[in-house]
C-alpha cells in the first residue's frame, strides 16, 4: 500500500452508491479498497507506470 494518501471525491447517484456499498460489504471489502483496486487495474491496463518515491530510511533505536 502507498505511504501517503490523497482524497478523490466521486459524485454518483444515491442508489448506485448504496448498491456499491452493499456489494463491497458482501465481499468483505471497503469501498475504498475496491476503488483503489479498480484505479490500479485501470492504470495497468493503459500502460501507466507510477514512479515509486524512495522509501525513507528508518533510524535505528
Amino acid at each position: 500500500m502507498e505511504n501517503k494518501t490523497a482524497r478523490l471525491t466521486v459524485l454518483i447517484d444515491p442508489g448506485r452508491k448504496a448498491a456499491f456499498e452493499k456489494l463491497c460489504h458482501s465481499q468483505e471489502m471497503t469501498p475504498s479498497q475496491v476503488m483503489r483496486r479498480l484505479i490500479r487495474e485501470y492504470l495497468e491496463e493503459h500502460g501507466v507506470r507510477l514512479v515509486q518515491s524512495p522509501t525513507r530510511k528508518r533510524s535505528a533505536r
